[in-house]
């Protein structure tokens, strides 16, 4: 099924989540050059890609998804809350672009994933048998260390 133009444009969307859903529109790219040996392609392209996300201004995310998010991948972001995925893996800029993508969706997708509360459970019956005869097993072993009592009362 063709997607419908929005304003003579196509409007692609980002999945994250089931209920989490971006416009392209609102992410941002920024190309430089890449780091390490290349040779002299390297020199000439600029085949990294920087995704660029404005986490505060989206109005993609409500008020406790952006707490969350600025909470969890605090340290991508930058000080105007801009989240900033880059990816220099490959020589083309088209496919490094890909790449920040699918790296950007994983990690809003991991942020976005509630943290199941840990249930306490009791200490196994088992456990606590090894636990007890590791401790007596342990005090025979110094016992046995000790020199003999002599002073001749037995």
């Amino acid at each position: 099924m063709p997607r419908k133009p929005v304003h003579g444009t196509l409007r692609r969307m980002i999945r994250i989540t089931e209920t989490v859903v971006i416009p392209y529109e609102e992410l941002g790219f920024t190309t430089s050059r890449s780091s390490g040996p290349g040779g002299q392609h390297v020199n000439t392209t600029d085949s990294r890609v920087t995704l660029l996300f404005d986490v505060e201004n989206s109005p993609s995310l409500t008020q406790l998804q952006k707490m969350v998010v600025k909470g969890k991948l605090r340290r991508r972001m930058d000080k105007r809350g801009v989240l900033q995925v880059s990816s220099q893996v490959f020589r083309s800029q088209k496919s490094n672009k890909d790449s920040a993508i699918e790296r950007f969706v994983e990690l809003m997708r991991w942020a976005l994933t509630p943290v199941t509360e840990r249930r306490e459970t009791a200490v196994p019956r088992s456990a606590k048998r090894r636990r007890l005869e590791r401790k007596r097993h342990t005090a025979d072993r110094k016992r046995q260390r000790r020199p003999p009592d002599t002073s001749g009362e037995y």
